[in-house]
C-alpha cells in the first residue's frame, strides 16, 4: 500500500522504524473477517452452519465474536437477513469490555450509530429494562440503522436523526454515552480506499475540532458519575489521546481503566505525557484493524430510580406520529420515549407492530422479527434457500398454505410477511431492503 508521506512519517514518530515496519507488513495482509452473533436468534445450529463452511474461531475480548477464515457471501445469506448476526469489525468489539466496568444503566444514548453495529452490541449486553436510544444525524445513514436495529429484534431500542445540540433540552438523562466519533479513518485504510485518498494533516485536524465539539455539546445530557466512552477508528494522538486529554481537562472528566489480558495485546497511550488508561488495536498486533477507545466519568454520584416493576411489560402501545405506525414498547420506557417523542425526531421505536397503507392495517416487518412474537401468533410457512432468496429480493413466492397473512422462515428463522391469498403470495418484505443482486 502506498500512504502519503505526512502520514508515513506520523507513525515512524508514534511507534518508531521497526515496528511501523511491522504494521506495514500486516496491513498488506487481507483483512479479518468476524461476525457477532444475535444472543436473541443467533442458535448453536446456525452457528454450526457457518463452521461447516468455514473454520470459526472466537474474538477474545468479545463473547459473542467470531472470526471466519473466509468472507462468505453474506447477501446471499438468508440468516444474515435474519438478524441471526452482524458483521462487525472485530476491534470494536471491544466496546463490551468497557460496558461491563458500567453500573447497571436505565437509558444508554450511541449518539454517532449508522450502521449499527455498536447499537446491537450495545442492546445485546444490557438488561431487558435499559432504553437503548440509537441516533444517527445523516437521514440515509439512519435509514441503515433503522433496518438494522428492527432486524436484531429487541424491543428496548429507539432510533432518532438528530444531531447532537438537539439533545439539549433532555438535560442529564443518560447513564451512558457512547460517541463513536466521525474520524480521519487511518485504521481503515486497508479496507476503505476512499479513507486514504481523503486523509491529509488539515483533515485529521478538522476532525479532531469536531470531535470535541461533539462530545462537549452532549455531555450535559449525560448524568452525573455516568460514563461516556469514545471511539475512533484511526491512529493519530490528535484525534485520541490529545482528546482525552482535553476532555478531562475541560470537562472535568476521569479516565477510567477497563481490566484487559495480557495475551489481547492491546496496546496503551502513544502520548509519552498522557500514561492514561487508553485501549489501542493495532493491526500488527491484534487480529483486526486499528480501533482506539477510552472511557471517561463524569463528577458525580451516578443516581439510578429503580424501576417499579422487576420485568418489562409489553402491554402499552404508543402511537408514532410519523408513519402511521402502531408500536409496542416496554411500560417502563414511556416516560422517557414521550420526552424523546417531545424533543427528537424519532424513526422507530420499540416493536413496530402496524401500519396503515390507504386504507389497510399491515402487520409490521418489525413484528415478524421480534423476538417476543409468540411462534404461534400468525401461520408460518418454511422456504427452500432459493425461495428464501425470492423472498429477500421482493419478488412473488408461491407457498401452499395457509392463506392469510403468513410468517415465512427459513432453517426456522422468520425473514417476513406475506399475504398469501392461495394462487399468489404478496410479499410483503420491505421494498427498500430487498436484495438488488440477481
Amino acid at each position: 500500500m502506498d500512504f502519503p508521506e505526512a502520514f508515513t512519517q506520523q507513525m515512524q514518530s508514534l511507534l518508531g522504524q521497526s515496528e511501523w515496519q511491522a504494521m506495514l507488513a500486516a496491513l498488506e495482509q487481507k483483512p479479518s473477517v468476524s461476525i457477532r452473533v444475535n444472543p436473541f436468534k443467533g442458535t448453536k445450529e446456525q452457528l454450526a452452519i457457518l463452521n461447516s463452511q468455514f473454520s470459526i474461531s472466537s474474538v477474545q475480548w468479545s463473547s459473542m465474536g467470531k472470526y471466519l477464515s473466509e468472507r462468505p457471501d453474506f447477501t446471499l445469506d438468508p440468516a444474515f437477513h435474519a438478524g441471526a448476526y452482524y458483521v462487525q469489525e472485530a476491534s470494536s468489539m471491544f466496546l463490551e469490555q468497557a460496558v461491563r466496568q458500567c453500573p447497571t444503566p436505565q437509558v444508554v444514548l450511541d449518539l454517532c450509530a449508522a450502521p449499527g453495529g455498536k447499537s446491537t452490541l450495545l442492546r445485546s449486553l444490557l438488561p431487558d429494562d435499559t432504553l437503548l436510544v440509537a441516533n444517527e444525524p445523516i437521514k440515509s445513514r439512519a435509514n441503515i440503522l433503522r433496518e438494522n436495529i428492527i432486524k436484531w429484534g429487541h424491543e428496548g431500542t429507539v432510533v432518532t436523526c438528530n444531531y447532537p445540540k438537539d439533545f439539549a433540552k433532555l438535560g442529564p438523562t443518560f447513564d451512558i454515552i457512547v460517541v463513536d466519533a466521525p474520524c480521519s479513518g487511518e485504521g481503515m485504510f486497508r479496507k476503505d480506499n476512499p479513507a486514504l485518498e481523503m486523509w491529509s494533516p488539515a483533515n485529521v485536524e478538522l476532525c479532531a475540532e469536531r470531535q470535541r465539539e461533539i462530545v462537549e455539546t452532549i455531555w450535559p445530557t449525560l448524568k452525573p458519575g455516568g460514563h461516556l466512552i469514545y471511539s475512533t477508528c484511526t491512529y493519530n494522538t490528535r484525534e485520541n489521546e490529545e482528546n482525552v486529554r482535553y476532555f478531562c481537562q475541560t470537562l472535568g472528566a476521569q479516565t477510567v481503566e477497563i481490566p484487559v489480558k495480557t495475551e489481547w495485546n492491546i496496546t496503551g497511550s502513544l502520548l509519552p505525557d498522557f500514561p492514561e488508561p487508553v485501549y489501542r488495536f493495532m493491526p500488527h498486533k491484534t487480529r483486526g484493524e486499528g480501533f482506539f477507545l477510552a472511557m471517561i466519568k463524569k463528577e458525580g454520584t451516578l443516581i439510578s430510580k429503580p424501576h417499579p416493576h422487576p420485568k418489562p411489560d409489553l402491554d402499552d402501545n404508543v402511537q408514532c406520529s410519523m408513519l402511521n405506525v402502531q408500536c409496542l414498547i416496554n411500560s417502563l420506557h414511556q416516560p422517557i420515549i414521550s420526552r424523546l417523542i417531545k424533543h427528537l425526531y424519532p424513526l422507530h421505536m420499540g416493536i413496530a407492530v402496524s401500519e396503515k397503507k390507504g386504507n389497510k392495517t399491515l402487520p409490521h416487518h418489525s413484528l415478524a422479527m421480534s423476538r417476543n412474537l409468540s411462534p404461534d401468533a400468525y401461520p408460518t410457512a418454511d422456504l427452500t434457500l432459493e425461495q428464501a432468496l425470492s423472498y429477500l429480493r421482493h419478488e412473488a413466492i408461491r407457498i401452499d398454505d395457509p392463506k392469510g397473512y403468513t410468517i415465512v422462515r427459513y432453517n426456522g428463522m422468520p425473514l417476513g410477511f406475506v399475504n398469501n391469498l392461495g394462487n399468489r403470495a404478496n410479499n410483503l418484505y420491505p421494498a427498500e431492503w430487498r436484495i438488488r443482486r440477481v
